[in-house]
This record gives C-alpha cells, sequence and structure tokens, in this order.
C-alpha cells in the first residue's frame, strides 16, 4: 500500500492538485509531457478573472512547489504502463533527455550562435526557435533544452564538449509506487487545418484565438505587439469568428465554455494597442457565465467593436494580404461578402487525451473528455475532464487531490 499520488500533467489543475495533497502529507510525483510546468496558462497573455498575466498565478504556485520536500515533478515524461490497483500501483515512466545540467545554466549566448531552427511550439508557429532553446520566459523548471534533431551540422561541432551540456544523453525509464491518480492532462486547441472552410492554414493572416494570446504576450514572437504574421503590420479591420469547429457535429460537438470569453478579452487587447481598430465579432450565441457578464457589457460599449450574430460560411485570401469572409447576418437576413486585415478564429478546447491511447484504464466519452475511473482510484481535474476556466480548473484540481488523499487513507 502507497500514501503517494500520482499527478498526470503539470498544467494549473496539476499543480493545484499536487500542492493541495502535499500540503496534506502526502508524496506527490508529477509527470509532465513538455519540458516545462504551467500548462495553457503559460501560452496566455492574460488570463480571468483578474486579467493577470501568468506569471502572476503560476510564480506563487512555483514557489509553493520549491519549497515543498514532497512534491517531485519529471518534465518531458510520459508514462509507459500502470500495474496493479487502487491504493498499490506501479507506474513506468519514460524520461526524454534534457541534455543540459540539472542546474540553471544560462546557455542564451550559446543558443543565439546556433543555425539550426524549427518552429516554435510554444508561439504555435509564430516564431522559430533554435536547437537550443527555453521557451517561457519565466520557465520552471529554469533549464534549457538541447534539441539534438534542430542541430544543423555546424551547431553539433559547437556544442560538442561544451561544459553543462551532454548531446549524447539517453532516454530512462523509472517506476513509482502510489496509491492513487490525478489525471490533469489539459487541452489543446482544435486543429485549425481542419477548418478548411474557413482557410485556417491556407490564408497568411488567418489566425487562431491561441495565436493571439501569443502575438499579445510581452513574452511572445513579437514583443507584444499585434500584428499581421505576413507583413508585421498593425490591423486597422479584424474579425472574430466564433465557434471554429465548436457545435459542430462535423468537428467538435460541444461548447467550450471558454471561447466567447476569450474573445472579449481580446477585443480588448486590440483596443488598448490601436483605438482606431474596427473589430467585428461573429457569433451564434455570446456566452458569459456568471460574473462574466460584466465583461460582456464593457465590451459592448466600446465603439470600436461591433457584434454580428450569424456564422461564417467561407474564407479566402484577398489582395494585400487580406482576408474576404463570406457572412451571414441573421437578424437583418443578409449574406455579405467583408474584407479584413485579420482574422481569429476561435477553436475550441480539444482534451489532450482525444485520439490518444493512454496507458491508464480511463474510460473516456465519445470526445476524449475522461467520464469516470473513481473507483479505481483514478481521478480526473480540469479540462481532462470538461470544458473550464482557470478559476474552475483549479477548484477541480484541489477537488481531485482530496478524493486522491481519501482513497490513499483508506477511507
Amino acid at each position: 500500500m502507497s500514501n503517494a499520488i500520482l499527478v498526470v500533467g503539470g498544467g494549473f489543475a496539476g499543480i493545484t492538485a499536487a500542492i493541495e495533497a502535499a500540503e496534506l502529507g502526502h508524496d506527490v510525483f508529477i509527470v509532465e509531457k513538455s519540458p516545462w510546468l504551467g500548462g495553457r496558462v503559460a501560452q496566455l497573455n492574460k488570463y480571468f478573472p483578474k486579467l493577470c498575466p501568468p506569471s502572476c498565478g503560476l510564480e506563487i504556485q512555483f514557489q509553493r512547489i520549491r519549497k515543498n520536500p514532497r512534491i517531485k515533478f519529471f518534465t518531458q515524461a510520459e508514462i509507459t504502463a500502470l500495474s496493479g490497483c487502487k491504493s498499490d500501483y506501479t507506474v513506468k515512466i519514460r524520461l526524454t533527455p534534457r541534455r543540459t545540467a540539472p542546474h540553471n545554466v544560462d546557455f542564451s549566448l550559446l543558443a543565439s550562435s546556433l543555425t539550426g531552427e524549427t518552429d516554435n511550439e510554444f508561439d504555435f508557429g509564430l516564431s522559430r526557435r533554435k536547437g537550443l532553446y527555453k521557451s517561457m520566459p519565466f520557465a520552471f523548471p529554469g533549464r534549457y533544452v538541447l534539441d539534438a534533431k534542430t542541430l544543423s551540422k555546424s551547431d553539433v561541432a559547437r556544442v560538442a564538449g561544451v561544459r553543462f551540456l551532454e548531446a549524447a544523453e539517453e532516454p530512462r525509464e523509472i517506476e513509482l509506487n502510489v496509491g492513487a491518480v490525478v489525471v490533469a492532462t489539459g487541452w489543446k486547441p482544435y486543429d485549425v487545418a481542419r477548418l478548411t472552410n474557413l482557410g485556417a492554414g491556407a490564408i497568411k493572416n488567418c489566425i487562431s484565438n491561441m495565436q493571439m494570446e501569443r502575438l499579445a504576450s510581452a513574452g511572445g514572437p513579437t514583443g507584444g505587439r499585434i500584428v499581421r504574421p505576413s507583413d508585421n503590420r498593425t490591423p486597422n479591420s479584424v474579425a472574430f469568428v466564433q465557434c471554429a469547429g465548436s457545435r459542430d457535429q462535423n468537428h467538435l460537438n460541444y461548447c467550450s465554455y471558454i471561447c466567447c470569453m476569450a474573445t472579449l478579452k481580446q477585443c480588448l487587447y486590440l483596443v488598448e494597442q490601436n483605438p482606431n481598430v474596427k473589430i467585428t465579432v461573429y457569433y451564434i450565441d455570446l456566452r458569459a457565465p456568471g460574473r462574466y457578464v460584466n465583461m460582456l457589457a464593457k465590451v459592448r460599449a466600446e465603439p470600436n467593436v461591433s457584434f454580428v450574430k450569424g456564422k461564417v460560411a467561407d474564407a479566402w485570401q484577398a489582395a494585400g494580404d487580406r482576408v474576404t469572409l463570406m457572412v451571414e447576418d441573421a437578424v437583418r437576413g443578409e449574406k455579405l461578402t467583408l474584407h479584413y486585415d485579420l482574422a481569429v478564429l476561435a477553436t475550441g478546447m480539444q482534451p489532450s487525451l482525444a485520439g490518444e491511447n493512454p496507458p491508464l484504464p480511463l474510460p473516456m466519452d465519445e470526445d476524449g473528455f475522461i467520464a469516470g475511473g473513481e473507483e479505481a482510484g483514478i481521478f480526473a481535474a480540469g479540462c481532462a475532464h470538461m470544458p473550464l476556466d482557470v478559476t474552475r480548473s483549479a477548484q477541480s484540481g484541489t477537488a481531485a487531490a482530496l478524493k486522491a488523499v481519501q482513497t490513499v487513507k483508506g477511507r
């Protein structure tokens, strides 16, 4: 029997669950697939309810992890097998090598001198990164990653023999014994390449809402300037396309809960940077749950923002790298063809496990959300269970931690 708890996923829900369980006196292991903790929140410019930058909430949580010896975390790690039963699980974890020293060495000068590059996943392809990189400005752990696949031939020679780098480091596997599991694997943006009618991937200045967050972020590819990807010019006309792939039986057959609020927030980003911008939001329904209705009222009062109830049927590239939208105004009963400098697709939340075959006994619904497992001592938290905002995701992490603690105590 083990009193330890495994948390799968190091986003906001997973971090919250780990801290809560550890502060109740239990050993906790966090397994995170990416090189750093923080999850999707770390990629945002600001998050609700206070519109804080992600460092505001995450730095506090990172400090709590640093100060709690009961919490151990593994990044670039994935579960390969789980065996046993509730209160007595053996879990196998594969660790992908980081190939840098365990302490936080500043490799910025060396990294900038390398020539090999690839798309930066953290910026959703809006920037390029080197083979030696640290994508998060407040990364935890604060270590660089050496990506051997991205190194050019000259890069390989340059990093060879450098102190605190180990290019030949191999993957390894470890085993842990735990009594309960919290699954907080989070969410991924719906693949815009599937939205062919909206021109995603084919139109230069048609971006996703998460790409908009990276553009607006001070730590993003443009230093916080919201510009068109094609020419780095400030857009003077912007269209938001709501429910891009959501509430659609051909894509995501549900509402992702936060997309409307994300668009309202991003409207304010644009107005703050460019008082002359003209924004149009095309929507089916505007959903501002609870106290967020105040945000909707604030944005509606902006003279530069207009709301049109209707769907966008088609999109294509126009002259001057503009985006042409074929839209319907359901209230007026009109079909219009309009041109914009930039279009933003409000893509929905898809659970990270959708389309995956996780090595855990997890019952999942048709959309990929976890729909059970508590009888086995496995508890879902955050957006692994359902679409949630940051506040409710943290609350679900606390709830999952308490259930896990009760399990290992035999209650």
